[in-house]
């Protein structure tokens, strides 16, 4: 007798095949999800049925999937109402998810001078290696 999957049955269950290793970037919320053994997609569950629990409307199941990962990638920030969910999803502060912004923030002047001294002290290093 074999089942719909035209796998045969037996006595003992089969050894189920082994799963990819969980992966996220080296961000606090990343690290944050791998500690705890979750994929993306349970973090996404989590949200949404804290968010349901506590009566608030939040982004589709879809959307939130791709929030997930560009808050885990800091390519976006998430909103109040996400870092209050993830806080209370992972039990962990906001600093501990890396969902603050640092206090004293360069200016663009400030980022555009520290180029510039980037690129002197380049060329002169290849001045030097170039002699």
């Amino acid at each position: 007798m074999t089942s719909t999957l035209n796998v045969p049955l037996a006595d003992a269950a089969p050894v189920q095949p082994l799963r990819s290793p969980l992966r996220a970037p080296n961000t606090p919320l990343g690290q944050a999800r791998l500690a705890r053994g979750w994929s993306q997609h349970k973090v996404v569950r989590a949200l949404l049925l804290l968010a349901d629990h506590w009566g608030w409307d939040i982004a589709s199941e879809a959307s939130l999937k791709v929030l997930v990962s560009r808050w885990e990638n800091r390519t976006h920030q998430p909103g109040p109402t996400y870092q209050v969910l993830l806080c209370a999803v992972f039990r962990s502060t906001p600093d501990q998810l890396g969902l603050t912004r640092p206090t004293g923030t360069a200016t663009l002047a400030d980022r555009v001078g520290d180029l510039e001294c980037l690129v002197d002290r380049l060329l002169t290093r290849l001045g030097e290696v170039a002699a």
